[in-house]
């Protein structure tokens, strides 16, 4: 493949400046390899407003496609990834995180790491992962009035503070349980870490093949976090005799009302995220690093001399 076939997508957090400035270092080091960056045309905007340079850059959707890329390097934290998920995912371009945010649990790599994820994406250096995602339908009556999809989590929430929200879930359309809640999380392995983890639910490994459901502050004895196959499908219903209005968010970036009465089916998408990994650290390395959790006197597996 020549230089000129090659589109690899640069998608960063414009609204920090050193988010900017690497977004600039990213963009030298593809210029120095004899390609052309692409970027989204409002990301490409936010840097030029910020008198930044980074040179001849392809836009996205105008100079080149979304199915022509190769792969989508990421300036951020998790949300600036999930907002890259959006644009990469049904392309087979695979995305790799460069962690500027917080706990980054998405990304692969460390800011002092910009360089060698940017040479590793180049060479192909890297391993591709198929993330779990959710297909999320709104059902208002009988009709399907919302559809949209999520990588981590799709939420059902209270839409006012001072009213409680009453639903009622099921699992492959049998009812489960009925209760008042300030919402309900539905995520995959991947977003097991993110507000799901917040409510209360388990930590699931990437790499297993399930959905989970969560309750948010449930007012009932029976409301435990659910873990099912991935072939289950998840309705949560807000009953028509609910004093408040709830709220659908997809990933934190997607959102649709939900009147008394409508119904939110989730089920697993058949299309996933692809994810680049540079490392083949296990999960529980990436636990303990992304929560700083105490480890301290860790001896290992017993051995023979041990013994």
């Amino acid at each position: 493949m020549s230089d000129d076939d090659r589109h690899i997508l640069l998608v960063s957090h414009t609204g920090r400046q050193d988010s900017i400035d690497a977004a600039v270092e990213v963009c030298d080091l593809l210029h120095a390899a004899g390609l052309t960056p692409v970027m989204p045309f409002d990301e490409y905007a936010d840097v030029r407003r910020a008198e930044a340079s980074v040179g001849q850059v392809d836009i996205l959707g105008v100079d080149v496609q979304a199915d022509q890329l190769e792969i989508v390097i990421v300036l951020g934290g998790d949300g600036t990834i999930l907002r890259a998920a959006e644009l990469a995912r049904g392309t087979g371009a695979p995305i790799v995180g460069v962690n500027l945010g917080h706990v980054g649990f998405l990304a692969e790599s460390e800011r002092d790491g910009l360089r060698a994820t940017v040479e590793r994406a180049l060479s192909g250096d890297y391993k591709v992962e198929e993330r779990v995602t959710l297909q999320v339908d709104v059902v208002v009556g009988h009709e399907v009035v919302y559809s949209s999809w999520a990588l981590n989590e799709a939420t059902i929430e209270k839409a006012s503070r001072e009213r409680m929200l009453e639903v009622v879930t099921e699992v492959d359309g049998r009812p489960l349980s009925s209760f008042g809640c300030d919402g309900v999380v539905v995520a995959t392995p991947t977003g097991s870490t993110a507000y799901s983890f917040s409510g209360g639910g388990p930590i699931v490994w990437p790499d297993v093949d399930a959905l989970l459901m969560v309750p948010l502050s449930a007012h009932a004895l029976f409301a435990r976090p659910i873990v099912v196959g991935p072939d289950c499908t998840l309705a949560i219903e807000v009953l028509r005799r609910t004093s408040g209005v709830g709220v659908l968010w997809c990933d934190g970036r997607r959102t649709h009302d939900l009147p008394p009465g409508a119904r939110v089916e989730v089920r697993r998408s058949p299309d996933p995220v692809r994810v680049a990994r540079l490392k083949d650290a296990p999960f529980t390395d990436r636990l303990v690093a992304k929560f700083q959790l105490p480890v301290a006197g860790w001896r290992g597996p017993a051995t023979e001399d041990d013994a």
